[in-house]
């Protein structure tokens, strides 16, 4: 018998979502399966249900819920010989892009039941992990806006980024170490992706690869008004490289220090996040998770 656990964040998307037993057990025939559903109510609830499932000798654990559920999930899970899977049900869902799972349930089961399994990389930063995407800077404050507005849709992500716009600030200088070369800088944004995809196919890395044992990494140093909406309009085009202020870098290791402060505003796959560090070392974790896609 195959032991799967769906740990499903019931509030993500529109929060209407019709996972449970009964329409599960549609799809999956109780004589080569047991199913348990577990349903998450609070922020880190994921982890915990996660680590249960682990305990009771789970086969496979699937995140059903947007990018920040699949982290809280896939962290338990990660150098261990359980099978991860995802049904995206969030509103960016870049990781499921990249791995062109479907946000049709029912086709994301008909993967599951497949079971075709990939090993793909994790990214790593002061022992937290990130499987799409991490930021310091814009991201992190259209992030935090958008969960501000408790509205999970495209046009929340709209208003989020214009009142980010608004409010930018270039407050604290950074060091920043990469690939032996050194920067100094105010940044708009330092971006570490592991995949391709950032969200409502908008992406910033479109060469990020979840398996070829590299952090993609974009730095943007200061804009003006200007330069920020033109980077923002460049960037539904995939043409923000253009600007002369934003560098692309691959990478397996990026180290960032500031002394002004000794925490930072960031976004880790998708959700806001203080970091109470005053440096931050970023690496790869080279096919450390096991995942059905």
């Amino acid at each position: 018998m195959i032991h799967i656990h769906f740990i499903v964040n019931p509030i993500a998307g529109s929060g209407d979502n019709k996972i449970n037993i009964k329409f599960l057990q549609r799809y999956f025939s109780k004589d080569t399966y047991v199913l348990v559903v577990k349903h998450s109510v609070y922020k880190k609830h994921a982890v915990e249900l996660t680590k249960e499932s682990i305990k009771e000798k789970a086969h496979v654990i699937v995140a059903c819920g947007g990018d920040g559920t699949i982290n809280e999930v896939a962290s338990c899970i990660i150098d261990t010989s359980i099978l991860f899977g995802v049904i995206p049900l969030g509103s960016g869902n870049g990781l499921a892009s990249n791995l062109k799972i479907s946000k049709n349930i029912e086709q994301a089961i008909s993967i599951i039941k497949k079971q075709d399994v990939k090993t793909i990389d994790v990214g790593s930063f002061n022992n937290n992990y990130f499987f799409s995407n991490s930021g310091i800077g814009f991201d992190a404050m259209v992030i935090k806006n958008y969960e501000e507005s408790n509205n999970r849709k495209l046009l929340s992500y709209i208003k989020a980024t214009l009142k980010s716009l608004k409010d930018i600030k270039y407050d604290n200088e950074y060091n920043i170490t990469i690939n032996e070369e050194n920067l100094v800088l105010k940044p708009f944004m330092i971006f570490v992706s592991n995949s391709n995809v950032l969200g409502y196919k908008v992406s910033l890395t479109p060469k990020a690869s979840l398996q070829d044992g590299l952090l993609d990494v974009l730095i943007v140093s200061k804009l003006n008004f200007f330069k920020v909406v033109l980077f923002c309009l460049l960037m539904l085009f995939k043409k923000h490289y253009l600007l002369k202020e934003v560098k692309s870098y691959q990478t397996k290791n990026l180290s960032i220090y500031q002394k002004e402060s000794n925490h930072y505003d960031m976004q880790i796959d998708g959700e806001h996040r203080i970091v109470n560090h005053s440096k931050i070392e970023f690496s790869i974790k080279e096919k450390t998770l096991r995942i059905i896609s």
